[in-house]
């Protein structure tokens, strides 16, 4: 847990957060909420420096009660995000107590599935906020923007909580006693690559270039690799990585985006960890149609992606927290939806199918483990508290969707329909 402190960054750069609401009939109707749904979870709500309740379920400290209230009267799942952030609330469980409450409001846990039904309660649906309508459309120009306001933070700052590998997506651990952060994310890019037959002479197109650890494990194989990303810091550190590890002739690291790649000859195998969520719903079709129009005959896909459950997917466009402050333009779609992709507009259809959402939580819990313990030389690169709150609530709120099963992680295998 971070200690709350006064904010480094100028007035206005954290408009929503610095800022409490005026929405006191909302903030009222939230507290209400809030005794009614703690009192059915496994959390405890404890107000100010009180001692806990003596019970193990993680204990939700209300700091400013009524900051708390108004911001998630005013903008719900959104606003509970933004208190965290500004240090309204805190826990000594963060993972813990946000995993409970997802199960709970999921219905994931048995005894409270009722409380799943308070996702279709008609007062509850402003609950996310309302989704900008300039930054967000994810078109080529778009994408960019969307990208550089995440992946082109700072190189310097992503090292601090990834592994050497600087892997950016789930690791696939050997087991539950496994912490080789570094060995699991080479075994998941080394399973990818099995599945999709990488070797000795293959033609390789990878979609999202990340920081170049799969280029340069595929490359070793004796693969020549075609990258593309559209981050310009990746793909400097990227292009260091590769001439460092020896591979630069076999690598090609270019700024383009997957819907301007051309190739007569086509690809042996087509690879893309985890870029698919920035895609969005309406350029679903595009990307697929990209890997089937590049893939040669013979040749397979391989995509690892972040999903959701099929009836979740009428959810999948709504405006959330990590969109705001994370990922802008960030959507997910379920295994069906791929399925459904591949039939209505490629040739190609699903192979096979690897979930392992466990490695992710796993993941994720030892990113945010290594970002609060660095979180000194963090803020020595310029971020705020803030920021750091952001990303602890961010980890911590993606770790507690694998372990509550909101959300998996799938390797999903392409190759051409008979």
């Amino acid at each position: 847990m971070t200690e709350i402190g006064v904010p480094t960054t100028p007035a206005g750069y954290w408009p929503d957060v610095e800022t409490v609401p005026r929405a006191p009939l909302r903030g009222a109707a939230a507290k209400a909420l809030l005794r009614f749904v703690a009192g059915r979870v496994p959390v405890r709500v404890v107000t100010g420096d009180g001692p806990p309740p003596p019970s193990p379920p993680p204990v939700l400290r209300l700091r400013r009660p009524e900051a708390f209230h108004r911001r998630v009267g005013a903008t719900g799942l959104i606003g509970l995000g933004e208190a965290y952030q500004a240090g309204d609330w805190d826990t000594d469980d963060l993972a813990g107590l946000l995993t409970a409450a997802a199960a709970a409001m999921s219905g994931s846990l048995g005894r409270y599935r009722k409380l799943a039904r308070l996702r279709h309660v008609p007062w509850l649906q402003w609950a996310h906020g309302a989704r900008p309508k300039s930054d967000e459309e994810n078109t080529v120009e778009g994408a960019r923007r969307n990208i550089q306001r995440h992946y082109d933070l700072s190189n310097e700052m992503f090292a601090l909580f990834l592994d050497e590998t600087m892997t950016y997506s789930s690791g696939l651990f050997a087991g539950p006693e496994d912490d080789d952060l570094a060995g699991a994310q080479r075994r998941k890019i080394d399973r990818l690559l099995d599945l999709t037959g990488v070797g000795d002479g293959t033609r390789v197109l990878e979609i999202g270039t990340g920081w170049g650890e799969l280029s340069i494990r595929a490359a070793k194989r004796g693969a020549r690799v075609h990258t593309i990303t559209i981050s310009t810091e990746q793909q400097a550190l990227a292009q260091q990585r590769v001439a460092e590890a020896g591979v630069a002739d076999r690598v090609t690291i270019e700024l383009r985006d997957y819907r301007h790649v051309e190739d007569a000859q086509g690809f042996d195998a087509i690879v893309s960890v985890e870029m698919i969520e920035a895609v969005g719903r309406k350029y679903w079709p595009s990307y697929f149609g990209a890997i089937d129009r590049l893939l040669a005959p013979g040749g397979r896909a391989g995509i690892q992606a972040i999903t959701l459950p099929d009836e979740r997917l009428q959810f999948a466009d709504t405006y959330t927290w990590v969109q705001k402050y994370i990922f802008p333009g960030g959507v997910m779609l379920s295994v069906e939806e791929v399925e459904r992709q591949l039939a209505a507009g490629t040739g190609l259809r699903l192979a096979d199918k690897r979930a392992f959402g466990w490695s992710y939580a796993k993941t994720l819990r030892l990113w945010r483990e290594n970002f609060l313990s660095n979180a000194d030389r963090v803020r020595a690169l310029g971020f705020d508290d803030i920021f750091i709150r952001t990303w602890e609530y961010y980890l911590a709120y993606c770790e507690a969707g694998f372990v509550s099963g909101e959300i998996d992680v799938y390797q999903l295998i392409l190759d051409r329909r008979a």
